[in-house]
């Protein structure tokens, strides 16, 4: 098998449109076997993802361990490994407590400290290389720097760009789960890519306002996460959530008409989410949360599946979408 992969930027780094997001194999709000991680990795592999997305924060560091332990089985020049920066993992007392205020079920052996300081970026790419237990990381991001833009701006990122003049990196970047920030990173520095979570999807495309176009003018590629919106537009029902809390009511009946409009075209709503970042031509690849090969094989198979054209103009005709937002072609 040899999957397509996009270039980011003007690197030579590639990724396939289907990425396999490791915070679920990191115990993200609920536990998950040694087992069942490694079968999802081989499974993302058999599926054709080549491309792998961690980060220290996952589960106190057990996602990348998890990670790396899965990607030892496979040729490393045959993937593209990414992880973040910003929260280094201090030893802290164990007191018999998990960290699920964090939302990770795993012992709270570890406290994140936020630092996106020279010497602190230097530390995480370190501590994770150990962790992974690769020989190398392809790209890294700056993490949830929403809180500590300055510090992520001068001290972060410049230790990120030194970095991948040394080849230690292939491509660096930012991710988030906002439009604004990133779109400042990509005015003010010279990163590769951006990792843009939750808001570029069938029911918030807060990004095609100024980021979108703005990476695909600088040549920047930009990564989509979160295109279910946290599982709203996986499975439409009450009580489903929407980034990470309980959908509101109108939210609900806008993803439930979303629903019905796929189906009325012989497309579930999970392909059609997965499809549409890619009518942007700055989208690269859609980061897809997986914790089961059951759920990777789902993810790609949605991908692959043919949405009409049809579909995303009655989208538009209904409201459901905006009139100008590009579209993937059939």
């Amino acid at each position: 098998m040899n999957p397509h992969r996009n270039r980011l930027g003007r690197t030579e780094v590639r990724v396939t449109e289907l990425a396999f997001g490791a915070a679920g194999i990191g115990n993200l709000f609920t536990p998950v076997t040694d087992s069942r991680a490694e079968q999802a990795v081989t499974a993302a592999w058999e599926s054709g993802v080549r491309y792998f997305d961690t980060a220290p924060h996952y589960g106190l560091g057990l996602s990348e361990r998890r990670l790396g332990a899965a990607l030892r089985a496979f040729p490393r020049d045959e993937y593209t490994l990414s992880t973040k920066v910003g929260r280094l993992l201090e030893p802290a007392p164990f007191t018999g407590g998990d960290d699920l205020a964090n939302g990770f079920a795993v012992p709270a052996t570890h406290r994140r400290v936020w630092d996106f300081s020279a010497a602190g970026v230097r530390s995480s790419i370190e501590a994770s290389l150990d962790r992974l237990g690769l020989d190398r990381i392809d790209i890294a991001y700056l993490h949830d720097p929403d809180d500590h833009a300055e510090q992520a701006l001068t001290e972060g990122y410049p230790a990120l760009e030194r970095l991948r003049a040394e080849g230690v990196l292939g491509a660096i970047g930012v991710g988030m789960n906002q439009a604004d920030l990133l779109a400042r990173f990509i005015r003010e520095t010279d990163v590769d890519v951006v990792l843009l979570a939750g808001r570029y999807t069938l029911l918030d495309q807060r990004g095609l306002t100024g980021l979108l176009p703005l990476a695909e003018q600088r040549g920047v590629g930009v990564v989509i996460g979160g295109v279910f919106n946290s599982g709203l537009l996986a499975d439409p029902r009450p009580g489903a959530t929407f980034d990470y809390a309980e959908a509101p009511a109108e939210l609900l009946a806008r993803a439930t008409e979303l629903k019905a409009v796929c189906e009325k075209h012989g497309v579930p709503l999970r392909a059609a989410a997965l499809r549409f970042p890619f009518g942007h031509p700055a989208v690269a690849s859609v980061l897809v949360g997986t914790r089961s090969a059951d759920e990777v094989r789902d993810a790609a198979a949605m991908l692959h599946r043919t949405v009409p054209a049809a579909l995303w103009t009655e989208l538009k005709d209904r409201g459901l979408l905006p009139a100008d937002v590009p579209v993937p072609p059939e």
